[in-house]
């Protein structure tokens, strides 16, 4: 009997659908490590106060795009078989079959190996990261099962299981996704954390020229305004929302507070520990809750001795 001859059409059909496949799955991965690591923090690690920096959008955006792509390209493909049977012996389909299941094999592998590397090497198996390893563990598995069921053509004799599978990927996926919006905000919470992002830089940026300004004239400046220098090429900058002119508070002779009004409270690691006070009030961070927060900063001296050079009037 001869050999079904593979088309172009076959070719790109599987290459896509394999490549959609591997995309979405890596993507679910990467997004459910990321609620974990927002959920369960690891004081050892950095995390932006902005959730959607760490890419969860774009892994968002890949399993709304890719994963509805692979199931009507498989669609596709079981359309053709069963139009043509022969079409299940060509070899790309064999080959993409089993590539993914080696690529699955060497996942549940390799995940093994990582726990049991990192147990002999006396690390702390923490719960955040044994819920990574079961996890992943768990979708190469099932990803090994669903293709080895494919390549045995099970799915052609239980239909009915397959269409389950496909609704069970799908209301996944939407849970998936719904979930980050649950934890993070819709998308106009990123559009919210970006703002605040650039009011924390305007805030630091303002506090460098403090600093400056105390180094040049053994004082701190009585208000913002006289932070402006053409000379220097800075102007105080204003909040990015209201444009209004964010707060300068002289404590002492060398404290100093600046305060600005936020959209969302910081997702930073320390923001449970340093936000406290009738207004958020922190202190050696940029943690700051939801609301009008204020940071308090001491001027060290012995840390900003006076400019070795005559420096430019400000």
């Amino acid at each position: 009997m001869e050999k079904p001859h593979t088309t172009p059409k076959d070719f790109f059909v599987w290459f896509g659908a394999m490549l959609s496949l591997y995309w979405a799955a890596i993507a679910f991965i990467f997004l459910f490590f990321n609620y974990i690591n927002y959920t369960w923090p690891n004081a050892l690690s950095y995390l932006p106060n902005n959730p959607y920096d760490s890419g969860i959008g774009f892994q968002m955006a890949s399993i709304v795009v890719f994963l509805p792509v692979y199931m009507v390209l498989s669609w596709l493909i079981r359309h053709d078989i069963a139009a043509d049977p022969t079409r299940k012996d060509i070899w790309v389909r064999r080959w993409a079959l089993i590539l993914t299941l080696f690529i699955a094999g060497i996942t549940m592998a390799g995940d093994l190996v990582t726990v049991l590397a990192a147990f002999f090497g006396g690390e702390e198996l923490t719960g955040a990261f044994l819920l990574k390893v079961v996890f992943l563990f768990m979708v190469a598995a099932v990803a090994f099962m669903h293709f080895i069921a494919d390549y045995r053509g099970y799915w052609e004799q239980q239909p009915q299981y397959r269409r389950r599978v496909c609704w069970g990927v799908g209301i996944l996926a939407v849970l998936t996704i719904a979930t980050g919006f649950v934890l993070f905000g819709s998308p106009s919470a990123a559009r919210q954390y970006r703002f605040d992002e650039q009011r924390v830089s305007d805030l630091q940026a303002i506090q460098s020229q403090v600093t400056y300004y105390y180094q040049q004239k053994r004082e701190l400046p009585p208000t913002l305004a006289s932070l402006n220098s053409a000379t220097l090429g800075f102007s105080v900058p204003s909040d990015p929302v209201s444009n209004a002119p964010y707060e300068y508070k002289l404590s002492s002779a060398l404290s100093f507070e600046l305060c600005a009004t936020f959209e969302r409270q910081s997702l930073g690691k320390n923001a449970a520990n340093e936000l406290s006070g009738p207004y958020g009030r922190a202190h050696d961070t940029w943690d700051h809750a939801e609301g009008r927060t204020c940071f308090t900063r001491t001027i060290d001296p012995a840390f900003y001795p006076p400019s070795p050079t005559q420096a430019k009037p400000l």
